[in-house]
């Protein structure tokens, strides 16, 4: 026999409304109680979680601060024995079984004159679109400056215009990609190490260094998801 049996089985007449009351009391009393412990539970988790990852936060941010530090030595003897610094956004050092890559990224950015060349180009490429020849060459130059899903231009794209300044070869459309170019200012964003292990047949694995990419403690699966929540 089910819950919902033993509860429309029930006569609710034989008891006073005093009594029903309690008992509903006693219910909604319950489960504040329930959802306090809840609250109380998430309060006590969240500071150790917390408390887990920034150690393991300092970890690797003394690990990536060691790796650069190594091949700081290792560019400044490459530089001496060359006869030349690079100014290159990365380098990559090998060996039979592993290679490092340190370097850093570089965001693309633009000051505000930016859409007077974007504006300008339009304007003059619109003009064009007379026949199926012309309309192709428009769809190539608008796709070349549609933005990114952050509303950026994408700065490699400012380099195929260039090339086609050659090709259409206008004063106002070249006046407008030169804009353009001119207000390109990437920042650089991030340092960052990537390294691989190599096997001896040849098989490279990257070593994970994030959070997100590295994978959980041999031995521990978390499966919360892989049943039904039970009401």
């Amino acid at each position: 026999m089910n819950a919902e049996t033993n509860t429309e089985s029930i006569d609710l007449t034989k008891f006073s409304p005093e009594q029903l009351k309690a008992a509903l009391a006693k219910v909604e009393s319950k489960k504040d109680n329930d959802r306090l412990a809840y609250k109380q539970l998430v309060e006590q988790t969240v500071p150790q979680a917390i408390f887990t990852l920034c150690a393991a936060s300092e970890m690797i941010s003394n690990a990536k601060t060691k790796a650069f530090k190594y091949f700081e030595d290792v560019l400044k003897l490459k530089a001496d024995v060359f006869g030349i610094k690079e100014k290159q956004q990365s380098h990559t050092f090998s060996y039979k079984n592993g290679e490092i890559t340190i370097g850093y990224r570089v965001t693309d950015g633009w000051d505000d004159t930016v859409s007077a060349g974007i504006a300008k180009v339009e304007k003059y490429i619109s003009s064009l679109a007379t026949n199926e020849s012309t309309a192709s060459l428009v769809n190539i130059v608008f796709n070349l400056l549609k933005k990114d899903a952050k509303g950026n231009l994408k700065g490699s794209r400012v380099l195929e215009l260039q090339k086609l300044t050659k090709e259409i070869n206008d004063e106002e459309f070249t006046d407008g990609v030169n804009i353009i170019s001119e207000s390109y200012k990437p920042v650089r964003s991030v340092w960052y190490v990537e390294a691989t292990h190599i096997d001896d047949d040849g098989t490279r694995t990257p070593i994970p260094l994030s959070a997100s990419s590295v994978d959980f403690s041999q031995g521990y699966k978390f499966d919360f998801y892989s049943e039904p929540v039970k009401s």
